[in-house]
């Protein structure tokens, strides 16, 4: 038996992004490491929401 291993950027792939200034799908995720959020086991995450691919930064928590 097999186990499924998924990544944070394959999970965020396909999901709503909505802002005040942007709402639509992300279509490509990566890992960035030059953004910080300050608080514990948040990592950042550049995104590429929709057709027009526009790029945003956001904070994915990944731990308790």
């Amino acid at each position: 038996m097999s186990a499924n291993i998924y990544t944070i950027e394959n999970l965020l792939l396909g999901k709503h992004y909505r802002s005040n200034t942007l709402e639509g799908e992300i279509v490509s995720a990566e890992k960035d490491p030059r953004a910080t959020f300050y608080g514990m086991n948040i990592e950042s995450y550049l995104v590429e929401i929709g057709s027009d691919r526009k790029v945003r930064t956001i904070g994915v928590k990944v731990g308790e």
